[in-house]
Order: structure tokens, then C-alpha cells, then sequence
């Protein structure tokens, strides 16, 4: 079929009296499908049931060096968690400190904190006249919520194959006093699955901020995420160049295994500079004596090291690769060459980006509602909940079954197609 934008008025009308007739046609089908998050499925977290089992009544519960992990105390995590999420993050294990289950509450703690009390002895933010944040988009709906419920004003940045516009994050940084912090998500990232360059990992590294309180959010979620063993995208590690560029202390990395054992049982963990550690740990001390060390425990025995964690993945990945794979094979299928969309073809993480013809995103999503399937909001992955174009559209293809997944994205594409009809119709 040719493009639709090609077609004339007739040819549009009539397409579309076909599409309303297959759009009928599923919703009376009465489906109840949810791609609207990027949770693990069933089969997914069954990979992890054996952790259950690595610890007892009988066991020894003491850690490396003696630790009763059943009792209070261990502020930072006990030694051999942090040398496995220290390897996971590719930092010495003197950089990190392990928290609870999430590392998104560890992003809130650090914005909290920062407001109420400030960075390492600076102004809190919440006596500043103005505080603003950078945010590449698309990106995460869950950062840009907490920067929002603290009152910051968020800046878009444009994405690009390399990562964020960097030109632009200089500028913005170097010139701009209220600017306090960036939030990426440098490897595959939410939702468009693109990996930083190294380039751009070491312009991050080498900025000049006009505020010297301004910090890099590195929220690597997704540093093990891969679907292909033999295809994979390499991020350089960012705490080391900081260092070399001589801003030791202008980033925080997160990251957690929640999307590796089970999300809601997790182990997250920070890493930064000592003198970042050290700030941090004065309002952990206030703010407890210190997480789960039990799950700590449970999570080191049973994955054992790095090794494990990948072998782990490599299962993971073998459940979600065909699924990836089944909606960016629909896609292209159904609407290669019609240009009205495109997608990025991820090699890991846990999204799908797709962009729609400009103004059609929020009627595409509400279609697919109409007829039984709940996507993420378009809108979701801007600041504020508004995107410019309103186009992007996140696709979360990790929770439903096979089938779910099929029926889903058959509805998709059969909505994109009607949506930009539709769209087109009113220029005719």
C-alpha cells in the first residue's frame, strides 16, 4: 500500500470505512489487555522463585565478616552485597551503599533531601527562588512525577541516537545557576531503548555547572538488560570519568535488581564519590539504622556474583526477546512504508518508543482503550504529562501472555492506521 499521506480524499474515506468495519469488529471481541507498565511477567518471576529457598530457619544468617544480618545495624549494606552491586555498577564496592527494595525511592530520598537540607552543605532548595531540572524526552514518567511533586520546573532535551542534546545540556548547565540536576537513563533507555555514546557519557563527565550543587541522576536501570547475547550495547562507566575529568562529585548512580529477582523485593543501591557518600550518609543515619539485611543475604547466595546475575538475565531474556520481537516484526509489517510512524528496534531494557504522525498519539491510545487495551498515557513520558508533538506512545510488551501480546498489537496498529486517517481526513 502506498504512503497515506499520498492518497487522495476518496481513497483516504474509503480506507478508512474498512478500518471503522475491523475496528468493530475487536471491540466486540471484549477485550481487557493492560500494556500500561513495564512490569516482569509471571513466567519472568518465577526465574527468581528458587531465592526463596537459599534461606531458612537453619541457616547461617551471619554475613563475610560476622554480621548477624537478623539485628539492627550495617548502615551502607553488608560487604559482600556491596561488592555484587558493586560489580553490577562497575564500581569498587567503597562507592556504594545498598538500600531497600527501590531505587526510585532512593531518587526521591536524594531530591527530598536535597530540597529540605541541600548538597554537601549548599543553600536547600527549597529556600532558592527558583530550582529547575533537565529532562531528555522521552523519558521516564516516574522521574519527571517526583521532580513535579516537589515543585521544580522541568526542561525538556531533546533525544537524540547518542543520548540527550548535549549542546544544549552545556549551555543550559554552564549558563544557568538554578539548574540542579539532569535525569537519564543512560542505558536502553525508557521508553526508546537508546544507549549513550561515549561521547556523550564524557561530555556529561566535563561539564561546567554554574551551580555547584547540580547533580547527574545516572539512573542505570537497565545496566544488564539485554535481549541478544551476541548484540549488545556497551555503556562506558561514569563515576570513572567524572573522576578523570576532575567532577568526582557531579553524579549519582542508581540502580537495583527489581526487574532482575523480584521488583517488589529487591535491592537497590547508590554509588558516588566519598565526599558524596559521606553527605548521604548523614541523613541515612537520621533516617534509619539501616535496610534489610537479610534480603541482602538472600540475594548474594543465590546469585553468587556476576556471573550469575548475566546467566540470570540470559533466562530473562529468553522470555522476552520473542515478545520484543513479535510487535516490532508487527509493526513493520502493518506500517512499514506507510508513513505514518516510527519505532526504534531496541536491543535491551523493557520498551518500546514509538512516535506517531504529529496529534495523533492521544487518539491512538484512547482507541485502543475503547476497544480493551490500556496503554501508558500518551503524554506520559514528558514533563507535565504534555508532549509537544503528541506522538510519542510507550509500548510495554513484558506482562502480557504470547497471545495477549498478539491480540494487543494487532489492535495497535489497527488504531495507528485509523487515528491517522482520520488526521489526514482533516486537511483534505
Amino acid at each position: 500500500m502506498k504512503p497515506y499521506r499520498e492518497m487522495s480524499k476518496e481513497e483516504l474515506l474509503a480506507l478508512k470505512a474498512e478500518l471503522d468495519a475491523k475496528y468493530r469488529e475487536v471491540k466486540a471481541l471484549d477485550l481487557h489487555l493492560d500494556m500500561s507498565r513495564g512490569k516482569p511477567s509471571a513466567e519472568q518471576l518465577n526465574l527468581s522463585m528458587e531465592m526463596m529457598d537459599v534461606l531458612n530457619s537453619s541457616s547461617n544468617l551471619k554475613d563475610s565478616e560476622g554480621v548477624d544480618c537478623r539485628n539492627y545495624g550495617v548502615l551502607d549494606g553488608v560487604k559482600e552485597a556491596k561488592e555484587l552491586l558493586g560489580e553490577m555498577s562497575e564500581v569498587s564496592p567503597d562507592k556504594i551503599i545498598i538500600f531497600g527494595n527501590s531505587s526510585l525511592n532512593v531518587m526521591y530520598d536524594m531530591v527530598s533531601k536535597s530540597m529540605t537540607h541541600g548538597v554537601m552543605g549548599s543553600t536547600p532548595w527549597c529556600k532558592l527562588d527558583k530550582v529547575k531540572f533537565l529532562c531528555p524526552v522521552p523519558g521516564y514518567d516516574r522521574h519527571f512525577a517526583i521532580t513535579e511533586y516537589f515543585g521544580i520546573e522541568m526542561i525538556n532535551i531533546p533525544m537524540t541516537q547518542d543520548g540527550p542534546d548535549m549542546d544544549m545540556v552545556e549551555e543550559l548547565v554552564s549558563s544557568d545557576p538554578a539548574v540542579k540536576g539532569i535525569w537519564c537513563v543512560p542505558k536502553y533507555s525508557n521508553p526508546q531503548g537508546i544507549t549513550y555514546s561515549d561521547e556523550t557519557v564524557r561530555r556529561f563527565a566535563r561539564l561546567k555547572p554554574a551551580a555547584e550543587d547540580f547533580r547527574i541522576y545516572w539512573d542505570n536501570a537497565y545496566c544488564v538488560h539485554h535481549l541478544y547475547d551476541d548484540d549488545q550495547d556497551f555503556l562506558i562507566e561514569i563515576l570513572g570519568e567524572c573522576e578523570k575529568a576532575g567532577n568526582p562529585d557531579i553524579v549519582y548512580k542508581f540502580c537495583s535488581t527489581s526487574k532482575i529477582s523480584f521488583p517488589g523485593s529487591g535491592v537497590a543501591c547508590i554509588a558516588a564519590s566519598p565526599d558524596n557518600l559521606k553527605d548521604i550518609k548523614r541523613q541515612l543515619t537520621i533516617q534509619t539504622i539501616g535496610h534489610d539485611k537479610v534480603n541482602q543475604l538472600r540475594h548474594v547466595r543465590f546469585f553468587k556474583n556476576l556471573d550469575g546475575i548475566h546467566e540470570h538475565m540470559r533466562k530473562h531474556a529468553a522470555i522476552m526477546r520473542p515478545k520484543f520481537e513479535a510487535v516490532l516484526d508487527t509493526l513493520d509489517k502493518e506500517l512499514g512504508g506507510l508513513e505514518i510512524g516510527n519505532w526504534v528496534r531496541p536491543k535491551g531494557g523493557y520498551f518500546i518508543s514509538f512516535d506517531s504522525m504529529d496529534g495523533c498519539a492521544k487518539a491512538i491510545v484512547a482507541k485502543c482503550k475503547e476497544a480493551g487495551v490500556v496503554l501508558t498515557g500518551a503524554g506520559a513520558t514528558f514533563p507535565y504529562g504534555k508532549d509537544p508533538k503528541d506522538s510519542n506512545i510507550r509500548i510495554a510488551p513484558s506482562y502480557p501472555t504470547k497471545e495477549e501480546l498478539a491480540q494487543a498489537t494487532d489492535l495497535f496498529v489497527l488504531c495507528v492506521k485509523l487515528a491517522s486517517v482520520e488526521k489526514l481526513l482533516e486537511t483534505k
